[in-house]
């Protein structure tokens, strides 16, 4: 699989050549069944340095603007991302964003560990943004423990518009499982979703120390 073979034999090596990083809570991370790593969002290299720190594959959703590429570059990227574990994510909300949801419903009912950034988007300015609802729906939906984690100043090895990562430190913080399993049946009630998402927004927060702003982050990129 190529996602295995990336993860053991190109990024792991490099990231031991490059890269120092500070992994904290690694025992937070279940050795099986289903669980939700809902993770702040520095930097396009977050859905590369978590994965290859963690033992278990990680599903992504990633934007589903890298899955509608015209043309042989469109189809390679499209085929690259679904070949490292990446699921498109409508973000435009709607029926097209529950369609997004019901594909990571499935991952978790097969006892998979599935990745999700709250805010949506990257970071424009290293602040904690507003989270959205999805993570809520999911934890509710499935009982998935939801684990947070905070990426720590990955946004400074690659800097928005950055291609590639500069050699650097960073720090990968994972906290203890969330349980949301007492509200599972209060899926529909909105109330509850932003209770929810924002108790994730919170650990998270706690874990990565940034600074929040109570908006959601600016789709522009």
């Amino acid at each position: 699989m190529l996602y295995d073979f990336l993860k053991r034999f190109a990024v792991r090596p490099l990231l031991k050549i490059f890269f120092r990083i500070d992994l904290q809570g690694m025992e937070n991370v279940p050795p099986d069944g289903a669980a939700i790593l809902a993770s702040n969002h520095l930097s396009v290299s977050d859905s590369v340095f978590l994965p290859a720190v963690l033992e278990r594959p990680v599903i992504f959703l990633a934007k589903d603007e890298y899955f509608n590429g015209k043309g042989l570059k469109g189809r390679f990227t499209a085929w690259f991302f679904r070949n490292i574990n990446q699921l498109p994510m409508d973000r435009s909300g709607g029926a097209k964003s529950a369609q997004s949801l019901a594909s990571a419903n499935r991952a978790l009912a097969e006892g998979k560990i599935l990745g999700i950034y709250p805010e949506g988007t990257r970071s424009p300015d290293g602040r904690l943004y507003r989270a959205k609802l999805g993570v809520a729906k999911l934890a509710l939906e499935t009982g998935a423990p939801v684990i947070p984690v905070a990426m720590v100043n990955t946004h400074r090895v690659q800097p928005i518009g950055r291609r590639i990562p500069r050699p650097g430190r960073i720090g990968i913080r994972i906290g203890e499982p969330l349980d949301f399993t007492d509200r599972a049946g209060q899926v529909k009630d909105s109330q509850v979703l932003r209770q929810v998402a924002d108790e994730i927004r919170e650990e998270i927060q706690k874990l990565s120390g940034q600074q929040y702003a109570d908006v959601y982050a600016p789709r522009k990129r």
